[in-house]
């Protein structure tokens, strides 16, 4: 049987390091907003002898994740890893300065979208697949209020579920990543010297491994 790897955020950064990864071993089910960048990563998995879908969606829209799970369901019965990469990283700004719209889009993309995901998820996984959440403790610190809350929130729903499924399945497992020359890091750190940043690619095989029983 096919194994699957569904990947959230999967356009670029960790999310495409990750579905070239898992490539070799699982077909890819990958969602992003960007279906150029999806293309791209198709022809890469390709090139690795690997399948792909591409689901160019945002994770936003509850219909959207409702179509995107139930044709999961009805073509391949279920799903192997779900891999949850996607974030929304609004700019930083002083606490008291956070713009309005920004503050909604950080919740609506890294706290609502990921709970309503994991309720659409988990019957996908059963008892013996994997979901994969990134860390990025960056709660509290100067500058990264709605960042740093919503993705704190994001986490802290991976942690009870983590918790919740312990004996039965499935297993959550949540990993840091080392900081990586991403879009989303170069929004937060525009002229940094990248070179010392660790390799997405090294990184996503890192975290792979690390799933092994």
């Amino acid at each position: 049987m096919t194994k699957t790897a569904l990947i959230t955020g999967a356009s670029r950064g960790l999310g495409h390091a990750l579905a070239l990864t898992l490539a070799p071993t699982h077909h890819i089910i990958a969602v992003g907003k960007t279906t150029g960048a999806l293309e791209e990563l198709d022809d890469q998995i390709k090139a690795l002898g690997g399948s792909a879908t591409l689901a160019p969606m945002d994770i936003r829209v509850e219909a959207a994740m409702q179509t995107l799970c139930r044709g999961i369901h009805d073509r391949w019965s279920g799903l192997d890893i779900w891999a949850h990469t996607a974030i929304h990283a609004a700019p930083l700004a002083p606490a008291a300065m956070i713009d309005a719209k920004d503050m909604s889009k950080s919740v609506a993309g890294n706290v609502t979208a990921t709970a309503t995901l994991i309720t659409y998820i988990a019957p996908l996984l059963g008892t013996e697949g994997t979901a994969m959440f990134f860390d990025d403790p960056q709660a509290g610190m100067p500058f990264y209020g709605s960042y740093g809350a919503t993705k704190a929130a994001q986490i802290a729903l991976a942690r009870s579920w983590q918790a919740e499924t312990g004996r039965t399945g499935p297993r959550v497992h949540i990993a840091t990543p080392a900081p990586m020359p991403t879009a989303t890091r170069a929004r937060f750190h525009p002229g940094e010297d990248r070179s010392p940043l660790a390799d997405p690619m090294a990184e996503a095989e890192r975290i792979v491994t690390a799933l092994a029983p």
